[in-house]
Parts: structure tokens; sequence; C-alpha cells
């Protein structure tokens, strides 16, 4: 006699289905029900705008863009930090049938480079502080024009794209076209572009929606990143189309952070654990009045239990988890809603999503409290990595489902833990680093004849890149880490390189990261 197969995990239908538009549209139509109210303040200068010139500067941005020469196909790559201006270029570049493409703000020239030249990108939108890194990562490749939000030699001011008087350019009406590529290395390697559809974008919006409802007079914070899914997709885009107030900041800064809530009586804020680990522990938090605060979430990497109940006990509202990854937009489960929320747990499916819980060693599908491989399967996945038929196909299996690389189990009530991972990837405050990455470079160094990198844990952060280098002759360890510093952003610089006789590989010559991972939390432990 066989064993039963273990029953598929479903959420519920999305209830309306997601309507057949654009991401353009689908904002803009949302806007135009309410005109006069307000959409995105600056946190730092108070300056708003309402939805109604929302609307108006996303035409007026697609208009001007297409005067230059953009066109349906084409890739505009955003290089800033988050602002209302963020959102009208990527907004206006779709608008067109074109392609956004945000790039983390504190890359090296090198680092950005690789996003222009494997994007394809035509034009880039940056702030004066960052021309000259667009100019030399720009050198030499397809993307010839700058647009810069002020003024800046050479470049095109956003106020001179938006000034034109001509008739909005006819809109692209394809949902099936891709919106947005977000750069993420998947489970593993170096960053690809993650192909999204507006109809994947849309799903994921009416997904995070309905597993929430969200009041008339919610105001939301938009401190996480645009260029990452977390802060674009989950942030940005639920709020604006629900029809509520988004303050957005340039990054996170305590003193801001925390005045910005205070100031504009933030209701609704997801973070990421480090800034739930300050919101529980740092003492500046008390100088501030953050009572408006009705709901706290996070995502991005794994946290606590205890450090949930933490942030609950001191802010006096709700602190949850939900999970998710670029590669289905943002979301996958959600734990915000009261029926969502278990102590631990990253919720319970958003709807329209599917999930298995797979052996990894097997392929065998398991049952409800067994740990595995979850497998996802939701209409917001992408289309594909760009350029990359091979990391497409180790990702997503012929019939759809997503191999996410995390370790989890499904308790008995629909409840999601994470419990681990099989991927590579090491999370620093929310941001991806591929251990590759920081490979490859490192073998460059005359110094290094082997080297592998991990993530160790950290309280702070997250997790901390650390690299266990074999040297040829003498190594200066400080000195490496500063000449790979040079060369990458912050969050990807290392803690602490450890110097080793091998690197421990299996027959076939695979990292054996994990058993780096026991020696390094071992040398971590007091001697007895």
């Amino acid at each position: 006699m066989t064993d039963a197969p273990a029953p598929l995990i479903a959420g519920d239908p999305i209830d309306p289905p997601p309507p057949a538009l654009t991401l353009p549209a689908f904002i803009r139509q949302r806007a135009r029900r309410h005109p006069a109210s307000p959409a995105i303040v600056d946190g730092v200068s108070g300056r708003g705008i309402d939805y109604g010139e929302l609307d108006r500067l996303i035409g007026r941005c697609a208009a001007g863009l297409a005067r230059r020469g953009f066109r349906q196909g084409d890739t505009l790559l955003l290089f800033g930090p988050n602002s209302p201006e963020w959102v009208i270029v990527a907004l206006g570049a779709m608008s067109l049938g074109g392609r956004a493409t945000g790039a983390n703000p504190s890359y090296t020239a090198a680092e950005l480079r690789h996003q222009i030249s494997d994007s394809g990108a035509h034009i880039a939108f940056t702030v004066p502080g960052l021309v000259e890194t667009v100019r030399e990562a720009a050198d030499g490749t397809d993307c010839e024009r700058i647009v810069v939000d002020g003024e800046a030699d050479g470049c095109l001011s956003l106020a001179d794209l938006l000034s034109g008087n001509e008739p909005e350019p006819a809109i692209a009406q394809d949902p099936d076209a891709i919106a947005l590529l977000p750069y993420s290395s998947g489970t593993t390697g170096l960053p690809k572009g993650v192909m999204l559809t507006h109809r994947a974008i849309v799903a994921n919006v009416c997904q995070t929606l309905q597993s929430f409802h969200w009041s008339d007079d919610v105001v939301s914070l938009g401190f996480l990143p645009m260029f990452h899914a977390m802060g674009f997709s989950l942030v940005t885009l639920c709020t604006l189309a629900h029809g509520a107030k988004l303050v957005t900041l340039p990054r996170f800064e305590p003193q801001s952070f925390l005045a910005a809530i205070a100031t504009h009586r933030v209701t609704d804020l997801i973070a990421v654990p480090p800034v739930m680990q300050f919101l529980a522990a740092h003492p500046l938090v008390d100088q501030f009045d953050l009572g408006s605060l009705r709901i706290t979430g996070t995502g991005g990497a794994p946290m606590s239990a205890a450090l949930e109940a933490r942030v609950t006990q001191r802010l006096g509202c709700p602190c949850s988890q939900g999970y998710g990854m670029t590669e289905v937009t943002a979301a996958a489960t959600l734990g915000l809603a009261p029926e969502t929320r278990r102590p631990g747990s990253v919720g319970r499916l958003a709807p329209g999503v599917q999930l298995r819980v797979v052996d990894p060693a097997t392929g065998r599908e398991l049952g409800r409290g067994e740990e595995g491989e979850l497998w996802i399967r939701t209409p917001a996945r992408l289309v594909g990595y760009l350029n990359n038929p091979q990391a497409t196909a180790e990702l997503v299996t012929p019939d759809g489902w997503i191999r996410t690389g995390d370790l989890g189990l499904v308790d008995a009530d629909g409840f999601v833990f994470i419990t681990d991972r099989l991927k590579e990837l090491i999370k620093v405050k929310g941001l991806q680093v591929a251990p590759a990455e920081l490979e490859a470079l490192l073998l460059t160094h005359p110094s290094v004849a082997d080297v592998a990198v991990i993530g160790r844990p950290d309280e702070r952060a997250g997790e901390l890149p650390v690299a266990y280098v074999v040297a040829r002759g003498a190594l200066d360890t400080d000195a490496l880490k500063a000449w790979l510093a040079e060369r990458v952003a912050p969050h990807k610089q290392l803690a602490d390189v450890v110097t080793i006789d091998a690197i421990p590989k299996n027959p076939s010559g695979k990292l054996l990261r994990r058993v780096l991972r026991t020696q390094d939390a071992a040398r971590a432990q007091p001697s007895a």
C-alpha cells in the first residue's frame, strides 16, 4: 500500500480577480477616484503631491520620455534614493510599455555597470550626487542619456522632462508585457534581472490588499529602498493602489525615521529585522511619540518570536512577519491580519498562492509539520531571468512551481514557518549578498589562492559576510578587507577574514558552506 500524497496547501482565491490592466493604468485608475487626497509626501521636506497631481505627472513623464525616443520595450534605470520622483519616473516609463529597473544607490560604478549592460538600459534617472557614478558605469553601454532630479552638466533635468505640453502618448495596454526588472541573486549566483509583468505585479498588489483590510486613513512609511521588492511592490504600490498616503524617506537614519513616524502619524510600518531590533532596544525610540502606529510587519529575513514580542510590547501594537521573494514580486505569505498572525510564523498563504513542502533529497512531497523545501506557485511569479534561461530552469519547474531554496514547514492550522535555507544568499539588513560575487572578486587578489564566503549571524544586521581564505604566503587580512571595500557597496563588505588550510568541498568540487558555517559558529563559542 502506498502512502497517500500530501495535500496541496492553498490560500483563498483572489476576490475579485485582479484586473487585466497595466500597472500604471491600475494605479492611475485608483488615483482618479480621489484626486484631492494626499498621495506621496517627502518625509524630509514635507513637500507633498495629491493623487490628481500624481496622475498628471505620470502622464507628463511618459510624454517627456516619448519625446526623447523612449519606446515600448526600452529599459529605464533608476539609481537614487527613495523620493516621490522615483515613483513618477518608474510609472511613467512603464506607461509607454517600457521596463523600469532600480539599482542600489550605494553601488560602485563597476557594480552598476553590470546592471546597465545586462538590462540594456537606454536612459538612467539619478540625483546630482550620483551623476558621476552613472557616467562611469554607462561609458561604452547603450545608456546614452541621464535624467537628473536637479541640475548637472550634460544631463536632462527632470523638470525639463516634465515641462512639455504635448498630448500624452498612447498608453501601452498589454498586461503581459515586462514592466519591472529588479535584480536578485535568486537562490544562488550573481544578480539576475527578474522579469515581472504588469499582470504579475497587479496580482501581488491585489493579493496583499486582500490579506489585510486597510482602513481609509492609512499612512505608510516608505523608507525601505524602492529598488527592492519590499520597498516598491509591498509598500509603495500597495499604499498607492489603496489610495492611502505614502511618506518617503531617502534611507534609514534613526533620527529622521522616528521623526517621520511621529510627525506624519504613520499607522502602518513595514521594516526589516534589524530595524525591528532598533525599535525594540534603542533608547532614542523613547524620545518620539510613536502612538499612531497600529501595525508593524517585517520580512526579508527570519525574525524570532522573542523579538516580535519585544517590538509589540514597546510600541503597543502588533508585530508580525511575512515571507516572499523578488521572484514572486514581493509577498507570498502575510501575517498582518489577526487571523494570519502567530508568533514566530510568517503568516498564512496570500490569496491565490499554492504551496508544497518537498524533501530536497528525494523530491517526495511532505505533509503538515514536516520540514522541507518550500515550493510556491502564484500568479505573481516572474516570467524568468533576463538573458539566463538556465537559471530560470533551475528555479521554475515545467508546471510553474518556484523552488524557493528556503526550508520550512506548515503547521496544522496553515501557518508557515521558515526554519533554514538551502540557498547560499547572505541577507545583510534585508539586502542580498551573493557569495559567488564576492568570491570571484577575491580570487583576483594575488594573495588569495582559494576562498569561500559565508554569512555570520549578527544581531543588528541579521548576517554579515565572512571570507574563509586559503592564502598564497603571508596575508594581511585587514588589507584584504580594505581592498574589497573599495570595489563593492557597503552592505557587501567583509566583517571578517579567516585564513584556512583548505576550503571544504564535496567530491565534485562544490563548496560545503554548511561545514564552514558550523566551524564559524564553533569559533565564536568561548573555550571551556
